[in-house]
């Protein structure tokens, strides 16, 4: 039990720092936007609940660390609508530094902001990371090979390195698979390093549908390493955005998959998940957990931008609707929406809780102490 203690308190730090870095840059988003727009912000909070430490900056913005790491807050000044308050706290705002009286549009890019935020700190470490530790490219070494597969039949084995086909040097996997895809059904000379020797074998890919009417070659085959490849800054901020658009597209197609039911919702994961996925990346090294908050600053990201009332993807949907129509939308559609969206994220939430204690084992456990 005791060798478990450092493991636990690993966790929770990295946690609180993984989850404090992404929370503290999407609300940063929202708060530069509206002082952009010329909106007071009243309060910026890392955290929930009673306040560790605050301070009030010139001004007039309350800066909080509060006691709960599960997130946090920017509140904007007159962000309630008249109608919303009283006469006494009306008399309170300051007029023209007020989120309700500006345009439809300006209160659109404030909201937006916060997502925003979150895409552009994925692209900036991924950036400092390829620039600085270099991008993980997975070799042509093969780590594993299907059994009765052309690879198999051709001769490969676990630890060859296939250097070249058809005269075509392969330094990454993605060449190698380039012209596997490109070739199903013909025959390829492979020139394959086994361990200090050299040796020429040929192998005869399978083919197969990719799903749109396209035969593709299979070889049967999986990388079985990678190497660390610096990039020079262009080519760092060239990387950086396409592995966050690269992301951004698998993530949304991960989700179109679980909503059509091509996918299981196993993968679907909350605080927990993440909180121990946490502890886990931190002890690879600084580099992995860069990279991990990266990828989670991306879902975050894409996850506000949804259009579920409560979330910012929600508001700018009304924002959307006020601008097509002339005018804010009813009060009671507003509030309906809110509720929607709030029992929605409420089941979502204990969804994503019951997959954690699954996974952590907590469910299987209970059942078999009751039965």
């Amino acid at each position: 039990m005791l060798h478990a203690i450092p493991d636990l308190f690993r966790t929770i730090i990295a946690f609180v720092v993984v989850l404090s870095v992404l929370v503290f840059v999407h609300e940063l988003g929202h708060y530069l936007a509206a002082r952009w727009m010329g909106v007071h912000v009243e309060t910026f909070s890392i955290g929930f609940g009673r306040p560790i430490f605050s301070w009030t900056d010139r001004r007039g913005t309350a800066w909080r660390i509060s006691w709960i790491p599960l997130g946090g807050f920017v509140r904007l000044h007159g962000q309630e609508r008249p109608e919303d308050v009283s006469d006494a706290s009306r008399a309170l705002w300051q007029v023209g530094r007020t989120f309700h009286e500006k345009s439809v549009g300006a209160r659109a890019i404030v909201i937006a902001a916060g997502p925003i935020a979150n895409f552009l700190l994925a692209i900036v470490l991924l950036t400092v990371l390829f620039g600085v530790a270099g991008r993980p490219v997975a070799t042509a070494t093969v780590g594993e090979v299907v059994v009765d597969g052309p690879a198999a039949r051709a001769g490969l084995v676990k630890g060859d390195r296939i250097d070249s086909i058809d005269g075509t040097l392969t330094p990454r996997f993605d060449d190698l698979q380039r012209i596997v895809q490109s070739h199903p059904g013909q025959a390829l000379v492979m020139t394959v390093r086994r361990g200090d020797a050299e040796q020429t074998l040929t192998a005869t890919p399978d083919s197969r549908d990719d799903g749109q009417g396209k035969m593709v070659g299979l070889l049967g085959i999986r990388s079985g390493g990678t190497e660390l490849e610096r990039l020079s800054p262009v080519g760092a901020v060239v990387a950086g955005v396409t592995q966050t658009w690269d992301v951004t597209v698998q993530t949304l197609a991960g989700v179109g998959q679980m909503i059509s039911g091509k996918r299981g919702t196993d993968d679907l994961g909350g605080p927990l998940r993440i909180a121990q996925l946490s502890g886990q990346v931190a002890q690879l090294g600084l580099a992995s957990l860069v990279s991990f908050i990266a990828v989670l600053s991306i879902n975050l990201g894409l996850i506000n931008l949804f259009p579920i009332p409560v979330l910012d993807g929600g508001h700018l949907l009304f924002y959307a609707a006020e601008a097509i129509r002339g005018r804010p939308l009813p009060p009671r559609t507003l509030e309906y929406g809110f509720r929607a969206g709030f029992a929605l994220l409420a089941g979502l939430f204990v969804f994503a809780t019951w997959n954690d204690l699954s996974h952590l084992g907590l469910v299987k456990w209970v059942v078999g102490l009751i039965g």
